[in-house]
């Protein structure tokens, strides 16, 4: 019998196993191989028995008829598959059964007043973003370093569709990478989130670039790191970035940028032209 039936259509969990274990090698897994393979990457028995549960099991798991996994499988998995702890938790919130709740319109996302407020007291560039990385706020230093953007309304739809962001990005296809990881994450916590939909959707239809980066369907949060820029009048930047989150508006964060005191990088960063605070 055929263990390999077609797959429930909206199953955010099965596409997610479906695609790590096809990007994870017999070799990386430990696992001995003989003879020709007709797939990539690992077969599902071969995940269940890294992972320590039978193959029919892990099926009806990666199927999307196994609808209440314990921690301790989902960790197995997890150990078998190699994720990452972006990546772990990632399966275990697509794992989560969906809390029953009516699906009413939002209201378009506003900024929390106190990350406006400690916004608006840094004196280098510092944005609000919300949960599929829109931009919220952002002080006037920000709005210099994004001064050539069209738009200062999506940190993923910037990357991808706006040409001003691949001179920006002195590594354009990392931050690329980055943008769409962390916009998996978000999605981990609800797949079918309207405003999600419609941004994926956008990005799918306009950027080829996108959909191959999507259906890779790598995780990655965006809590520290550092960017490589390039401003048209500033010119070259590295800026290290802190995201901050209020347990009073968990869905938004405070993303700062820095550079490094005295260094040639805080030097232009203080070049930026920075725009007059309107009186009105």
């Amino acid at each position: 019998m055929n263990s390999e039936r077609p797959p429930r259509r909206d199953n955010p969990l099965g596409e997610y196993l479906r695609a790590r274990r096809a990007r994870l090698s017999p070799e990386q897994a430990g696992v001995t191989i003989s003879g020709h393979r007709r797939v990539p990457g690992l077969r599902r028995e071969e995940v269940a028995q890294l992972a320590g549960v039978s193959t029919d099991y892990y099926t009806r798991l990666e199927q999307g008829r196994e609808r209440n996994p314990s921690a301790q499988l989902l960790h197995a998995v997890a150990r078998a598959l190699h994720l990452d702890a972006d990546a772990a938790e990632h399966l275990t919130n697509l794992a989560a059964p969906p809390a029953p709740r009516l699906r009413l319109r939002r209201a378009p996302d506003r900024a929390a007043p106190a990350l406006v407020h400690l916004m608006s007291a840094l004196t280098t560039p510092a944005l609000v973003t919300g949960r599929t990385l829109d931009v919220l706020a952002l002080n006037r230093q920000a709005a210099a370093l994004y001064s050539e953007f069209g738009r200062v309304d999506n940190l993923v739809r910037m990357t991808f569709l706006d040409p001003a962001a691949r001179p920006f990005h002195a590594d354009w296809p990392a931050a690329a990478r980055s943008a769409v990881a962390a916009l998996r994450s978000a999605a981990g916590q609800d797949p079918h989130d309207p405003r999600l939909v419609c941004l994926v959707g956008e990005l799918s239809l306009q950027s080829h670039e996108f959909r191959v980066l999507w259906a890779r369907h790598d995780v990655h949060g965006k809590s520290a790191g550092t960017k490589r820029l390039h401003h048209p009048q500033a010119g070259d930047l590295e800026l290290a970035y802190e995201t901050l989150t209020l347990n009073s508006s968990p869905d938004q964060q405070l993303v700062v940028y820095q550079a490094t005191p005295g260094s040639p990088s805080a030097v232009r960063l203080a070049l930026l032209p920075v725009p007059t605070p309107s009186n009105g």
